[in-house]
């Protein structure tokens, strides 16, 4: 069974954590530990008491949240080596939105009170943890224009190309399978299925993307890009 260590060299491949120094990453891999999920389990609900910052080693997680009649709203599908949590270690408030499993995870953890006395320890290391968050921000704010502004191809295509950057965790990666249902696509963008599978389909069409089973392959990035 794999240990935190194994996974050290595909942690070092995501822009926040290379941009650490040495003697951080090895302080934040000393205090972290592994969870694993099975798919459709949820690691914690909006509401949920702060648990600490997690890491997707293996797998993807879907961050949403729940309707009082049900009805979903699908933020993001995060794949490896992806960030996410770190607004309730600022806060110390309950969790804005749900996470769930897609698939079997497997989850780096850093416990909220051990990240905790580490920073008060050394409160210089709050500026990596604010990186972090204000990435997540530039985001956000892109996204908010995005839907107020594009043309739903544009949109469509701008989150195709930020989700095969890994929201901008991976760097120059000209092809990858995004496994993302198009139900899901719809609701991160607020469209119709309808609407994305034929969007889609043009794109397959201009050889931008591969239609496959289970997700979207990337077949040029560029193209992908300029659809944007």
């Amino acid at each position: 069974m794999n240990t935190v260590t194994d996974y050290a060299a595909l942690l070092r491949m995501g822009s926040w954590f290379q941009g650490l120094a040495p003697a951080l990453q090895d302080q934040l891999l000393a205090l972290a530990q592994l969870r694993r999920l099975h798919g459709g389990q949820r690691l914690f609900a909006r509401g949920d008491a702060p648990d600490g910052v997690y890491c997707v080693l293996d797998g993807a997680m879907r961050i949403g949240g729940l309707s009082e009649t049900g009805k979903e709203a699908v933020l993001a599908l995060v794949e490896p080596p992806h960030w996410f949590g770190e607004i309730a270690l600022f806060d110390g408030l309950a969790r804005t939105h749900d996470a769930w499993a897609e698939g079997e995870v497997t989850l780096l953890h850093l416990p909220q009170q051990a990240l905790l006395d580490l920073l008060a320890m050394e409160p210089a290391h709050w500026r990596v943890f604010g990186l972090l968050l204000t990435h997540k921000l530039r985001l956000t704010f892109t996204m908010m224009e995005e839907t107020a502004l594009l043309p739903a191809s544009a949109r469509l295509a701008r989150r195709l190309v930020t989700m095969a950057e890994g929201y901008g965790d991976w760097k120059d990666r000209n092809r990858r399978m995004l496994h993302v249902p198009q139900e899901q696509l719809a609701m991160m963008l607020s469209l119709s299925r309808q609407t994305v599978n034929q969007i889609l389909k043009q794109f397959e069409a201009q050889q931008a993307i591969a239609l496959v089973r289970g997700g979207i392959e990337i077949l040029d990035i560029g193209k992908l890009r300029q659809l944007a």
